[in-house]
């Protein structure tokens, strides 16, 4: 992730959690649980892994709202079940007017095969059937928590420094900043990124993948920057684009929401989309409007 905003280091002091919130973190196993556990602890959090549902209301009491905690609960807890997690959260934020947020972390069916297969861990719902049917049954039993939570991270695709970057604007000190916009490019071909809110295709505008010199080269390079410019198509579309996002902005933000991910597609996501992101988040930043840019196809192949 290349942020337009400074973001922390791995040499630099986390910024701590505000106090008063709770992060309950859950998803499909081999997503990256323990691994967020970790960063939002580093955060200032205090973590607490596969606590019972039934001791998250008099944990959260216990401590007040002084303590912001992380808990983790998956199938692997003892009494879980889809119902009495939403069932607790609706109650702590209900009765004790608590800041609960429900972390999702969801992943790719071959990526999870490949990790747990790497491994040589055993999936949880998987000691009697195939690895993938366990995946999948998991998937299944989970997908009313997917559906209401307050964030949703696809792992697939992140390696750990981003991870750990993404769950540190999210949730640590700045988070209470007001919105945050992610922007990424990605390419049509591998799938559209599921945490994207809004998406736009950008595979209307003059291709530079076929033009020899400029092919090896990506949308950050000058080059091919210039190429997508000077269509004439992409003047008009970016007015229509951020004609579209300015009165956007301060309505999502009104309405509560701490973030917002943007996403531009085209064919290979390696020109078009790349340099209709950095010219999106560059406007974004002009507009003194927190943003994280992330070229998804980029990262995947290490340019």
């Amino acid at each position: 992730m290349s942020p337009a905003t400074a973001a922390p280091t791995p040499d630099s002091p986390a910024p701590h959690a505000p106090d008063g919130r709770v992060v309950i973190v859950t998803g499909l196993s081999g997503a990256g649980k323990t691994s967020a556990l970790k960063v939002l602890e580093d955060l200032g959090f205090e973590a607490v892994d596969n606590l019972p549902v039934m001791l998250l209301s008099s944990l959260v009491r216990r401590d007040g709202p002084a303590r912001p905690l992380a808990v983790g609960i998956d199938i692997r807890t003892r009494d879980f079940g889809v119902e009495p997690v939403l069932h607790e959260i609706d109650r702590l934020m209900a009765e004790a007017g608590q800041d609960v947020r429900l972390l999702f972390l969801d992943c790719d069916d071959e990526v999870l095969r490949r990790r747990f297969t790497e491994t040589r861990r055993r999936h949880p719902l998987a000691a009697d059937r195939p690895l993938i049917d366990g995946i999948r049954h998991e998937r299944t039993l989970v997908s009313g928590l997917k559906s209401r939570a307050a964030v949703v991270f696809d792992t697939s695709n992140l390696a750990p420094g981003e991870f750990k970057q993404v769950l540190s604007a999210h949730f640590g000190q700045a988070s209470t900043q007001g919105l945050l916009v992610f922007v990424t490019s990605f390419a049509y071909r591998e799938g559209l990124p599921r945490e994207a809110d809004l998406v736009f295709d950008a595979r209307f505008l003059a291709n530079p993948h076929y033009q020899p010199d400029l092919k090896p080269l990506t949308g950050r390079d000058p080059g091919v920057a210039e190429f997508v410019s000077n269509d004439p198509a992409f003047a008009v579309f970016f007015d229509s684009l951020t004609g579209l996002l300015a009165p956007l902005l301060p309505r999502f933000a009104a309405e509560g929401k701490s973030y917002l991910t943007i996403a531009v597609g085209c064919t290979g996501g390696r020109h078009r989309s790349v340099f209709v992101a950095e010219r999106l988040a560059q406007w974004l930043a002009g507009r003194n409007v927190r943003v994280e840019l992330r070229h998804r196809e980029l990262l995947a192949a290490g340019t």
